[in-house]
């Protein structure tokens, strides 16, 4: 994440709230925005020529995806899909083949329903400001919002899990924020954004590849980070851990219904129907679950049965 033009400088101070702690000042804003025009990795979709359509399916490419699985696949996507009304028009059999193992498939629902949106709706242009977006299908408030910044370079406040791990240890001293996204970090994230429309992009940018390469949840590397140096509260209280209940453990994915998901969808893709007897050998220890999982598959529109078997949309 982290899209839009080249890292601009200005010598204009963010409006802080005089309530937030002082790590947050113009200072510390500045500090991570150079820190980012030295640090920043070259990814297309921040070229200055990436359209507004292809910032959006970045976005939406990205969401609990790493950047590492998405490159490949948004690369293809914007050679077969430039234009909304591509995707638009494209069976959704291929959509879903060409989305492959990117992960929660519903999501490659949504953006070719986005994308039918912006052509009736729009006249095949990505629309501007929050609220049109949002009205999108799929389009949710981080990634209007995303757009907005990186796509449209107006000021909006952007706060993805990245941005809210450096605010909540940088200015609250907090190892991890809240599991939930609350009202007051909703709060310090608007207070800290900077006033003017440039820096205001510039920082949105900055803090989010600061939190993705370098603020990381399980193993920060503060000596490479341009607030360590008197600048995080955090780290001036001694980098104390999360307390009891609130670190986040890793979610196992062997055995669960997500995986057996994408099996099925996998086998899917690979055919132009699968039987459902041949689905159940995808584990015959608990054919309850592969029939949970299909089930589950059709109901949310990434299958459709044809008879006993099952069949991409």
């Amino acid at each position: 994440m982290g899209y839009g033009p080249e890292v601009p400088r200005s010598p204009a101070a963010p409006a802080v709230d005089p309530a937030a702690p002082a790590a947050l000042t113009a200072g510390s804003v500045e500090a991570v925005i150079s820190w980012f025009a030295e640090q920043a990795r070259d990814l297309p979709w921040r070229s200055p020529e990436a359209s507004p359509w292809a910032i959006l399916v970045s976005e939406i490419m990205l969401q609990q995806t790493p950047v590492v699985r998405v490159l490949p696949r948004w690369l293809e996507w914007m050679e077969r899909w430039p234009h909304p009304a591509d995707l638009a028009d494209a069976p959704t059999a291929e959509v879903l083949r060409a989305w492959d193992r990117l992960g929660y498939p519903r999501r490659a629902l949504r953006l070719q329903e986005c994308a039918r949106a912006i052509v009736r709706e729009h006249g095949g242009v990505v629309p501007r400001g929050e609220q049109a977006l949002r009205a999108l299908p799929g389009i949710g408030e981080y990634t209007a919002a995303a757009v907005t910044a990186f796509a449209h370079h107006d000021r909006a406040v952007v706060v993805d899990t990245n941005i809210r791990r450096v605010l909540a240890r940088a200015a609250t001293g907090r190892a991890l924020p809240a599991p939930s996204y609350s009202a007051a970090e909703r709060r310090l994230a608007t207070a800290v954004l900077p006033e003017a429309r440039e820096q205001s992009v510039a920082w949105n940018q900055a803090v989010m590849e600061l939190g993705a390469l370098v603020c990381t949840a399980r193993a920060p590397r503060c000596a490479q980070c341009p607030l360590a140096d008197g600048r995080c509260a955090w780290v001036a209280a001694g980098r104390p851990a999360a307390p009891e209940g609130e670190a986040r453990p890793r979610q196992a994915f062997a055995g669960t219904d997500r995986e057996m998901r994408g099996k099925i969808m996998a086998a899917l893709r690979g055919a132009s129907q699968v039987e459902s007897a041949d689905l159940d050998r995808l584990d015959p220890a608990d054919p309850a679950r592969v029939a949970r999982c299909r089930d589950s598959l059709v109901a949310d529109g990434l299958a459709v049965r044809e008879g006993s078997a099952l069949r991409l949309p």
